[in-house]
């Protein structure tokens, strides 16, 4: 017996989430209608409420239900340095480590020529006005150590150069807690030429 094509349509919306595919979306939409109703609302109205208020901060791109984020609007944080990440996922980390009190540019993934996403995709155009106001003097590249996050931050490098801000990318090695043995060879040779 096939299933109602309400019920096929709910499969299908949650296989739209990364790393879900048919059976795990499957088991998701049998779960909530069978045992959690009342979760299966929430997600719902949460889902709904966040598709229509959530949007992109003017100055970073970030996720806010404002024109400024959060972290934009306040007078506490570092406005002469500017991370550049790839992602807001990547924001919250970076938050989440307490460790730097700046501000925050939010690309909208990284330059892929492969699947035709450029500069322009990206916004890097925007990022690179945001620099020319002469507030920020370095800018932090926190891209992904992918193919496609070194030719990003290549690119946003150059760019930010030509306007005479120092350039800077996140260092790279060998994980605390983790034995030399155990990591693989392209992370120790970075560990080396990276050594301070």
């Amino acid at each position: 017996m096939k299933p109602p094509v309400v019920l096929q349509e709910l499969i299908e919306a949650l296989r739209a989430l990364p790393g879900v595919g048919p059976k795990s979306a499957q088991r998701m939409a049998y779960h909530l209608l069978q045992h959690d109703r009342p979760g299966a609302q929430r997600l719902a109205r949460s889902l709904a409420d966040a598709s229509d208020r959530v949007r992109r901060c003017v100055l970073c791109n970030s996720f806010t239900e404002t024109d400024l984020c959060d972290i934009c609007a306040s007078p506490r944080r570092e406005s002469t340095q500017l991370c550049v990440v790839e992602t807001a996922a990547d924001l919250a980390m970076m938050e989440q480590s307490h460790a730097y009190q700046g501000l925050y540019f939010v690309l909208m993934g990284r330059i892929s020529p492969l699947d035709n996403i450029g500069p322009r995709e990206v916004g890097i155009d925007k990022l690179l006005r945001r620099v020319e106001d002469g507030t920020v003097t370095e800018v932090i590249l926190a891209t992904n150590f992918t193919h496609e996050g070194e030719a990003t931050a290549h690119y946003i490098a150059e760019g930010a150069k030509a306007r005479g801000l120092k350039v800077t990318r996140l260092a790279r090695g060998v994980p605390a807690g983790s034995e030399l043995e155990y990591v693989d060879l392209g992370t120790i040779a970075h560990a080396l030429v990276d050594r301070r």
